[in-house]
Order: C-alpha cells, then structure tokens, then sequence
C-alpha cells in the first residue's frame, strides 16, 4: 500500500504505486490519478499501462505526464494544470518518491498566481522540499503577475 500524502487544495502526492493501489486511491475520494513517472525508469516498475487499466477499471481518470531527465517543461505545468481544473475531486500523483509530482505540482500553483511561500509552505508539511523549481517557480509567477 502506498502512501498518500496530502499537499493541498485536493493534491495528494506518493511514491511509485501499483495495480492494487488504485483501489485504496478511490476509497480516499481520488477521482484522478496523473503519472509523473516515465516507463522504465528502473526494471521492477510497474507499467504505466497496468496502472492506467486499474484506473480505468475503477472509474478514475488517468493521465501520464512523464518528467524524465530533461525536467519540466511548461507543456508539463499546463497538462497538470488541466487536470487539476477539471477534476471534480482529489487527485493523486505519483513518481518513483511524490517529489517530481509535488515539484510539478508547485510550478502549477505558481503559474496561477499563488503566494510562492504558501505553496512552499504547504508541500514542506508533506515532506517536500520545492526549492530545485523556485527559480521557475518566480519565473511563473512574474508571468501571471503579469
């Protein structure tokens, strides 16, 4: 069973899961799962594919939005963006730790504007240090300011 840790404002970040994960996912409310891991990134990681049929199965929206070695871009900020506005309920993001999720994440909240040091703030709660993306995190915030 993974842990889902809760960041803010219905983002839940973990780990790698599995499969049977996903069950656990819907019965703490998750309505959508987003995949921050790319396939294959270690031998014993479980398809995205296997994990996108338990969401499927289970009737959670699933989408990959795989952050390899090259980092993030800003497609990356405004798919998870999307999801984050569309979903009618928490959504669950996962990566080999939860940081690239949480560290997505925060790029999003400062591409809408938020207080820098609020999003800061609430994903060191959980246990996650955004200070790799701050530098992009000021650049996406001057951008909405503007």
């Amino acid at each position: 069973m993974s842990d889902f840790k809760p960041i803010a404002g219905g983002f839940l970040a973990a780990g790698q899961i599995e499969p049977a994960d996903i069950a656990q996912a819907k019965q703490a409310g998750v309505v959508a799962v987003v995949n921050n891991r790319p396939d294959g990134e270690v031998p014993d990681q479980p398809p995205g594919e296997a994990i996108r049929a338990a969401a499927d199965e289970a009737g959670l929206a699933y989408t990959a939005i795989p952050i390899g070695p090259n980092g993030f871009g800003l497609e990356d900020v405004e798919a998870l963006a999307s999801v984050l506005d569309t979903a009618d309920g928490p959504v669950l993001g996962f990566c080999r730790t939860g940081t690239r999720s949480t560290l997505l994440w925060a790029l999003v909240q400062a591409h809408k504007g938020r207080d820098l040091d609020e999003v800061a703030g609430e994903a060191a709660e959980a246990g996650y240090d955004v200070s790799p993306v701050r530098p992009a995190m000021d650049q996406l915030a001057a951008r909405a300011r503007s």
